[in-house]
């Protein structure tokens, strides 16, 4: 489907280049959508093969938008790889199991973090405590399409212990 990319039998897209004039590759990143790995290999072609009439993109239009390796050492071209493959990583309202819900923010209170602080870590007061503070209050289900209006006064919440899962 793109260039320089393959998916794993896991379905993880990985990228990875060959070192013009050398047997060895340069590992580009293993990423959740074939797009990308795509844009890491863009960056690690263009660096490394140069700009060529005849250099073969998955994104041509937009190579000069991606970020730059500072040299051509692997690390450096990894990392330009990974910044660029970032700005296709899907938001996380577009993922398909997300049901619109947002992402949740999980966050201790000061009073909880003076009690981790002071409590030694095989407390078991500060792991209640800490265990209390990441369990959601609510759990909610996506609802199917033939999911009514008045369904909704039939759902129960409740609160889990750490423990049970």
């Amino acid at each position: 489907m793109y260039r320089g990319v393959r998916k794993r039998k896991w379905g993880k897209w990985v990228s990875e280049i060959r070192e013009p004039g050398k047997k060895t590759r340069i590992w580009l990143g293993s990423y959740e959508t074939a797009e990308m790995a795509a844009a890491a290999y863009d960056v690690a072609a263009f660096h490394l093969k140069g700009e060529r009439p005849n250099l073969r993109l998955n994104f041509p239009e937009l190579i000069h938008t991606f970020p730059k390796p500072s040299s051509s050492r692997p690390e450096d071209v990894q990392m330009a790889a990974h910044e660029a493959a970032m700005r296709f990583k899907r938001p996380i309202d577009d993922h398909p199991d997300n049901c619109g819900a947002g992402p949740v923010r999980v966050g201790l209170s000061p009073s909880q973090i003076q009690a981790i602080n002071e409590s030694p870590l095989d407390s078991p007061k500060m792991w209640m405590e800490f265990a209390g503070a990441l369990l959601p209050v609510r759990e909610y289900t996506c609802p199917s399409s033939s999911f009514e209006d008045h369904q909704w006064d039939e759902i129960q919440y409740h609160h889990d212990s750490i423990w049970d899962f």
